[in-house]
């Protein structure tokens, strides 16, 4: 007859604060629990475990809270609001953004005019080829208050994938991107609000290649179950930052509601189920892919052709801006090189009247650069 076995299950709940050791009245040690593993933690991982306990974003500072020293955020805020509108101060205290005495929250002042930390990094790279084995053509590393950082990021991308027009059966013309801009401006979005701030010496990265983008943030997928496994439009609701949320939510470039993983399948909609967005959430961050539109189809080159149709009917374009089209189209080329072809003898009117211009309209773009060469290309040209 067999004896009898018992099973004993201890069930340990998440501790309210971090683990100490006393050892007497003046010897205390925090440990850190990984995975299998229990070690004394530096003085750094002290740090980052109360930021994780706490939060980075939802404390009151000392800071009074005075929008000319938000004067940026208040600029972003009146771009993307319905009729250009202001939030004030009452809205920013009834967001819990300012205290009801007037302070700044710890979240309020990642968008401070002279916010420098380096936390706010976001480190772009366009890469040549399909991985990280390609050369870096160009590369942009960006700190400072959070919605300059946004938008020096989306700078980046703006004028490295391809941007074109196609005629309309209407007889009139449609943009044509590489990257819906609705999906690129949510990728970032997300990247800002939901990163982990609390692990130090991290930074979002963007990196670019010639068939997609992935933006890589600090910090795990929160949610229980895998992206996948939410249906589309059913993806519940949950914030790392609080108080940065709500400033972006309040800016109008973010909602509450969780929508912003929607927006961006459904900018892919009208996409072939290969090119469809990832999510993949692997141990300390989330990388989100975003897939190039136009790379591989069989009307990329087609729709593109376009562009020096269009450049020839478009009545604002010079015949010196025809003639540096026409020009890049075999390649980039320095200005030296370009003003020599055109009627301007001086460097700075060549540079004002015909390339500035251009590179506004989005028709042109700064090249990859070899050492101090400068070089210029067609915005629609594909990656060699």
């Amino acid at each position: 007859m067999m004896a009898e076995r018992f099973i004993l299950a201890i069930k340990v709940f998440l501790s309210d604060s971090v683990v100490r050791y006393r050892d007497g009245d003046f010897n205390e040690t925090v440990y850190v629990k990984g995975d299998g593993y229990t070690t004394p933690a530096s003085p750094e991982e002290i740090v980052s475990l109360s930021r994780k306990k706490h939060g980075v974003d939802n404390s009151v500072s000392d800071v009074p809270y005075d929008k000319k020293e938000w004067s940026r955020y208040l600029t972003v805020c009146g771009q993307y609001r319905k009729n250009n509108s202001l939030p004030d101060e009452k809205e920013l205290q009834n967001e819990q953004i300012v205290s009801k005495d007037g302070y700044a929250t710890t979240g309020l002042l990642m968008f401070k005019n002279d916010y420098n930390d380096p936390d706010s990094m976001i480190t772009c790279r366009l890469w040549r080829g399909s991985n990280k084995a390609g050369e870096v053509l160009d590369t942009g590393r960006y700190t400072g208050p959070l919605l300059d950082v946004f938008d020096n990021a989306l700078t980046f991308i703006e004028r490295n994938t391809k941007i074109g027009w196609k005629k309309t059966s209407e007889g009139g013309r449609e943009e044509i991107r590489s990257y819906p801009r609705e999906a690129v401006r949510e990728v970032l979005v997300n990247a800002i609000a939901h990163r982990d701030y609390s692990i130090m010496g991290t930074q979002i990265d963007v990196d670019i290649y010639q068939d997609r983008i992935e933006v890589v943030s600090p910090g795990s997928w929160l949610l229980p179950k895998p992206y996948e496994q939410y249906p589309v439009g059913s993806i519940p609701s949950i914030r790392r930052n609080q108080t940065i949320a709500a400033c972006l939510d309040v800016a109008n470039l973010m909602e509450r509601g969780g929508t912003g993983f929607q927006t961006i399948a459904g900018s892919y909609r009208q996409a072939e189920p290969e090119k469809q967005p990832i999510v993949a959430s692997y141990p300390g961050f989330l990388k989100l892919t975003l897939f190039d539109l136009l790379y591989g189809n069989s009307t990329d080159n087609e729709n593109l052709a376009d562009f020096d149709a269009v450049i020839e009917e478009d009545e604002s374009v010079t015949e010196d801006q025809r003639k540096i089209v026409q020009l890049l189209r075999d390649g980039p080329m320095a200005p030296k090189e370009l003003q020599e072809a055109s009627s301007y003898q001086s460097r700075g009117s060549f540079l004002k009247y015909v390339i500035n211009p251009l590179l506004a309209d989005n028709k042109i773009r700064k090249g990859a650069k070899g050492g101090r060469l400068t070089t210029y290309e067609l915005v629609n040209k594909s990656e060699s």
